[in-house]
Formats: C-alpha cells, sequence, structure tokens
C-alpha cells in the first residue's frame, strides 16, 4: 500500500515537473499546463483512495498557502486604503459577472435557485490562479496589483453573506436558521479582521524568533489553525489565511515569505492539477457549447472590471490589461459552489469544470502577452 502511495505520488509530481519546465521554455505561467496535466494523467491512471485524499488534502493547502503570500505584500493599512477605493469597482464586478451566470441558468432550464449557483460560478475571480499569476510574472509589486487584490478581497467578503444562505436554502432551512448561519459568518468574519488590522504587530513580534525552523512552524501552523477556524465558521479558509499574512509585517514577514514560498509552489501546482482530474470527460460534450459561451462573455466582463478599476487607479493601457486578463480565471471557489449544487441540478458539475478549465487558460495565456496586445485593447476601449 504504502509502495503504491509513493509511485502514484512520485508520477503526479515528475508530471509537474516537466510540464513546469515546459510552461519555462514557452516563457508563460504553467497553470494551464498544470490543468491540461491533470485531465491527462486522470485519463491514463488511476488513483487509489489514499493518494487521491493525499492530493485532495494538498490542493486545499495549496490554496490557502497561495493566499497567506499574497496576503504578506500587504499592510493593514494598504489594504483598507485599497477596499475604501474600490468599492465602486466591486459593485460593477458584481452586476457584470453575476447576472451572465443566472441568465444562463435560466436558458438551461435549471431550477431559480440553481440560477443563484451559477451566478456565483461565474462572479468569483480565482483567487489562488490570480496570485499564481502575478507570482509567476512577477507583477507582486506592480501598480495594478492593488486593483486586483481589492476586488478578489471584496468577492471574498460577499461571499460571507453568500454561501450561508445559500446552503441553508438548499438543505431547506427555516429562516431563522439562515438569520443564524449568516449573523455566526459575518461575526467571524469582522472579528478576525479587526484582529489582524488591530493587533498584528503584536503577534509579528512573538512569531519573530531567532530559529528558521521554529518560525516555519509557527507560521505555517497558526495559517492552517485560523483558515480551519474559518471554515468551520463558513467564511472563507482562502480569506483567513490572507488576513493572517497581512497581520504580519516587517522582519518576520519577509522572513516568513522566504520559509513558506517552496512549500506554496509544490502545493499550488497540486492545486492546480486537482481541477484537472475531477472534470470527467463523458460528460464534456453536453456541456461544451453553453461552458464555452459562457467564458467567453465573462472573460469579457471580468476584463472590464479590471480595466476599469486600474483606469480608476491611475494606471496606464498595459497595467489596465495585467489587471483584466489575471481577474479572468475561476477556480477554487467556483467548483465549491458547484458542488454545493449537485442534488439540484448535476449538470452544475461538469458545467463548472469545463468553465473553470477555460476561464483558467484564458487569463494566464492573455496575461503573458500585455505588451502585444495592450495597445491594440486600448485603441477600442480608449486609454
Amino acid at each position: 500500500m504504502l509502495g503504491r502511495l509513493f509511485l502514484e505520488l512520485g508520477t503526479v509530481i515528475l508530471a509537474l515537473a516537466l510540464v513546469g519546465r515546459a510552461a519555462g521554455r514557452l516563457g508563460i505561467t504553467p497553470i494551464p499546463l498544470y490543468l491540461m496535466a491533470g485531465i491527462g494523467l486522470g485519463t491514463v491512471m488511476h488513483l487509489d483512495d489514499t493518494a487521491e485524499k493525499f492530493i485532495h488534502t494538498g490542493a486545499e493547502i495549496g490554496a490557502i498557502l497561495l493566499l497567506f503570500i499574497l496576503g504578506l505584500e500587504y499592510t493593514s493599512d494598504e489594504l483598507r486604503t485599497n477596499l475604501r477605493a474600490n468599492r465602486r469597482i466591486g459593485l460593477l464586478d458584481l452586476a457584470l459577472n453575476f447576472t451572465p451566470g443566472a441568465v444562463a441558468g435560466a436558458l438551461l432550464g435549471l431550477p431559480p435557485l440553481a440560477w443563484v449557483l451559477l451566478g456565483g460560478i461565474t462572479y468569483l475571480t480565482s483567487s489562488g490562479i490570480a496570485s499564481k499569476i502575478l507570482s509567476d510574472l512577477g507583477r507582486l509589486g506592480n501598480r495594478e496589483t492593488p486593483t486586483i487584490l481589492a476586488v478578489c478581497v471584496i468577492e471574498d467578503v460577499v461571499m460571507a453573506f453568500y454561501l450561508p444562505v445559500v446552503a441553508a436554502l438548499l438543505i431547506g432551512g427555516s429562516l431563522l436558521t439562515v438569520g443564524v448561519n449568516l449573523a455566526l459568518a459575518l461575526t467571524a468574519f469582522g472579528v478576525t479582521f479587526f484582529l489582524a488590522m488591530r493587533y498584528g504587530h503584536v503577534l509579528s513580534r512573538v512569531l519573530n524568533v531567532p530559529s528558521d525552523e521554529t518560525l516555519l512552524l509557527g507560521v505555517l501552523g497558526l495559517v492552517l489553525v485560523v483558515a480551519g477556524a474559518a471554515d468551520l465558521l463558513k467564511v472563507s479558509a482562502a480569506i483567513g489565511a490572507f488576513l493572517v499574512g497581512i497581520a504580519l509585517s516587517g522582519e518576520v514577514a519577509h522572513r516568513a515569505r522566504v520559509q513558506i514560498e517552496p512549500l506554496r509552489d509544490l502545493f499550488a501546482a497540486v492545486f492546480f492539477l486537482f481541477f484537472g482530474l475531477q472534470l470527467d470527460l463523458a460528460a464534456v460534450p453536453d456541456v461544451l457549447l453553453p461552458a464555452a459561451l459562457l467564458a467567453l462573455v465573462t472573460a469579457v466582463t471580468k476584463f472590464l472590471v479590471g480595466w476599469h478599476g486600474a483606469a480608476q487607479a491611475g494606471v496606464q493601457s498595459r497595467g489596465r490589461f495585467r489587471a483584466g486578463t489575471t481577474l479572468i480565471p475561476r477556480g477554487e471557489f467556483s467548483i465549491l459552489i458547484a458542488g454545493l449544487g449537485l442534488g439540484l441540478a448535476p449538470v452544475l458539475g461538469p458545467l463548472a469544470a469545463v468553465y473553470v478549465l477555460l476561464t483558467a487558460i484564458i487569463g494566464p495565456v492573455l496575461a503573458r502577452f500585455d505588451a502585444a496586445l495592450a495597445p491594440r485593447v486600448a485603441r477600442v476601449l480608449g486609454g
């Protein structure tokens, strides 16, 4: 049993190494190739339950570490300022990207609650993929990055409202149950956000020990504990990890980044591969056309959000293009929402998987060619 587990995991990691090397040769982020590797491995090999559970857990850790590292890039003051400055962009994002999914649900003849679920699937940018694009292409310090970050965080805040309500409706909960779940989620998020903003400097001093090994264990343990508690309280585990990241500052933030980044790279690769492994190829033909149309429409609407948001921040056309393309990919939350509605509308599963795969390829590929494409888009949109 142990031997088979090591063989399967070793095969998966070697496949990731090969596609990562190919991405380096092509000069693009490896995210689309990781996804394609997952699809390929899913067709040629059958993972046993132990290996599959390990990869699933690794994928969840990858999403958490991606957001934690992203949080380390910003101080609490910077985040507070960016959220206030981008409230209107958040509303524009909700209007432009929730609506296509809801309309598609109606056109496909799904139940009304499934319209709301499909709207959520199309609304949410993948924070994990966005942060990976920024890291791979060396754009964490760019002027448009705060706009990208603000949009992703606002979406996660919206999810603090959305998920408890939808979950309660799906299980037929009473109005009181919905209210209790919503109050619990909002309270948990609010308390965590306040503590990160107000007492982050205290946490930084406590964790800043001389031993790198102790620092790694302390930071990683704290990130997992906060993410787990957030998930249990119906707040995004990713946003919990992100808040830990913004709470840390100064020397400890720099040392933590150096210690955690290799782990992030490993588990992030597993995170993207896992999406590809979950795709059932037999169900693809029935959902390919609606998924492709939805991906095309919402790639444009999400791009417009990024372009407009970066323009308001005074960013030039190339940075606006980068902001728009980085926001296109959907991912972890979209799959989660689809999973909630499988009992209501089974088609949501394969539809969301194909949709996520297409947007996760479109965004990173376009993001790589900002120099060539940005001037052409600027002539059409202005700027």
